[in-house]
């Protein structure tokens, strides 16, 4: 019996020995059966509370191949600690016909999965629940219940103290003095990185970092611990069961927990004050359109190419700056980045687009793959047609000797040969007629010649069709998966674009030889793919 062995632990309270272990362990329980082990599988420092696991996913995938019979554990609770999860996992062992063992009970079977399954559930929940009055009896001590927030130091190896850092205080100050003075905080993350003054764990400054979700207490704006006062449970945190990504929920006010912590206090109550009031009066105005009526922002609308392009200065991500044009998003927030070029949505839009409707859409390429299947379709349709009648003559060959056989033995010229190959014509005669009735020639559907020209006409207009209300989004989503990304880089006071991925190889692949693709002004690389416009040498570049 050919094994696999999977090994887990979490980063709770156990080490990177514990997977050495645990295979041990299992290697010593297939041994002991004359077993052999053919691959393992290990997720070191991975809570069982959610699937999505590397190597719990690879086991998964792995169970169709057919590489191995058995599935070897230390413990079922090694496999996930929830009840449906571990359903599925035996519910697919079953279907593939592969044993699944625990080394402290043996084979797993219904019984067990419904019972241990249960239990390792059971453990999670109660996990969660002592974790959580953990934290409380923290918060009710007036100690900190999570991580460091920027201005603080970790006081010895007490759980939750916490101390001023002078130096970070400052910042601290600073930053809620200019934002209610009436800077942004993306002018003053761009301030700070000019500065060199390091944000939270040595990263540079942004204003998401300053300004945060004021709902869920993020963000140094509306950290209330810089007041002397401590908020905890503000938010509760699900898992998504179809993602396995932790989504925070915002608890109502009812639901918080507030300690009073003035030793650790950094601003006073009045400066807290008025961030709070400029807070709800930007919030007031950017919730707002140019006429003062109040905007949906729940729904914000998702573009052909959103979220593949990226800086070739700094690797960070090109999005909507301003009214439909594309600028290098940390630059915007953080100001750390050169790159100060920006392109219009219809311009980067049409010149991408522009190249599949040159390269992979050209109509004269859409002439010769309809010619290539007219023709392909006659030649298939030759040769049906051809066998077609070549059966029907041997059916009727068979049916001249059958009847030359009938004719024997009424003549009286009976014998058991005769007989026997009487009946072999027959069994020959219902192949060949069973053959004929599967060969019958069908219609042969061609394609109209006037496609290349619909097409074309079609193409035409790819762009404004494929930003139609209603198709951007799952025409943007066939577009991404066949581009990894757009990466715009600046030269010369315009931007180059390059296109990686799966697009970029099916424009070459659809290209004459490379002597007439550099005619066509294609660069063939194996990587990747200059976009270009026009016919010619030039390079797709966006003038500003």
């Amino acid at each position: 019996m050919r094994v696999a062995v999977y090994a887990r632990y979490s980063s709770e309270n156990q080490s990177q020995a514990s997977i050495a272990d645990q295979l041990e362990v299992c290697t010593r329980y297939v041994e002991k059966r004359g077993w052999s082990i053919v691959d393992t599988y290990a997720d070191a420092a991975l809570s069982g509370a959610s699937r999505f696991r590397p190597q719990y996913q690879r086991l998964f995938n792995d169970l169709d191949r057919g590489a191995f019979e058995v599935v070897v554990v230390e413990a079922l609770d090694r496999l996930g600690r929830k009840l449906s999860d571990i359903a599925a996992l035996h519910d697919h062992c079953a279907f593939a016909g592969i044993e699944l063992h625990a080394v402290n009970v043996g084979e797993i079977g219904a019984m067990h999965i419904g019972m241990l399954g249960t239990m390792a559930q059971l453990y999670l929940s109660d996990l969660r629940e002592k974790t959580w009055r953990g934290q409380l009896g923290r918060v009710l001590l007036g100690k900190v219940p999570g991580g460091k927030a920027y201005g603080y130091d970790v006081v010895g190896s007490s759980a939750g103290e916490r101390s001023i850092n002078p130096s970070e205080a400052m910042i601290v100050r600073r930053i809620f003095e200019e934002f209610a003075a009436g800077r942004s905080p993306r002018a003053i993350a761009k301030q700070l990185n000019l500065e060199f003054v390091a944000g939270p764990g040595g990263k540079p400054w942004g204003d998401t970092t300053i300004r945060g979700q004021a709902e869920r207490g993020t963000g140094i704006l509306n950290n209330s611990l810089y007041v002397g006062r401590l908020a905890w449970n503000r938010c509760s945190y699900m898992k998504d069961p179809r993602t396995g990504k932790r989504v925070a929920r915002p608890n109502p006010p009812d639901k918080w927990e507030i300690a009073e912590v003035p030793h650790l206090r950094i601003i006073d109550e009045n400066l807290w004050q008025q961030v709070k009031t400029r807070q709800a009066q930007v919030r007031f105005l950017i919730e707002r359109d140019e006429r003062g009526n109040a905007l949906n922002r729940a729904h914000r609308r998702r573009f052909l190419l959103s979220g593949i392009l990226v800086c070739g200065s700094c690797g960070g991500a090109y999005t909507i700056v301003g009214q439909d044009r594309y600028g290098c998003a940390t630059r915007r927030s953080k100001g750390t980045c050169s790159n100060a070029l920006l392109i219009s949505r219809t311009e980067i839009e049409e010149r991408v687009l522009g190249g599949l409707r040159q390269r992979m859409m050209a109509p004269e390429l859409i002439a010769v793959f309809v010619e290539e299947f007219n023709a392909e379709l006659r030649r298939r349709a030759s040769v049906a047609e051809a066998d077609y009648a070549e059966t029907r003559r041997a059916i009727a060959k068979v049916d001249r000797k059958i009847a030359g056989i009938v004719r024997a033995i009424e003549d009286g010229a009976y014998s058991p040969t005769l007989k026997e190959r009487l009946m072999t014509l027959e069994r020959e005669k219902e192949r060949a007629s069973a053959k004929l009735a599967m060969a019958e020639p069908k219609p042969i559907l061609r394609l109209h010649p006037a496609l290349p020209e619909i097409y074309r006409k079609k193409v035409e207009s790819l762009t404004s069709a494929l930003n139609q209300p209603g198709t951007a989004t799952e025409a943007g989503e066939i577009i991404r998966s066949l581009i990894d990304r757009i990466v715009l880089t600046p030269t010369d006071e315009a931007l180059k674009a390059e296109i990686f991925g799966d697009f970029a190889k099916l424009v070459q692949f659809t290209q004459p030889p490379d002597t007439k693709a550099q005619n066509a002004g294609f660069q063939r690389d194996p990587a990747l793919l200059s976009v270009v416009a026009g016919r010619g040498f030039e390079p797709l570049t966006f003038r500003l």
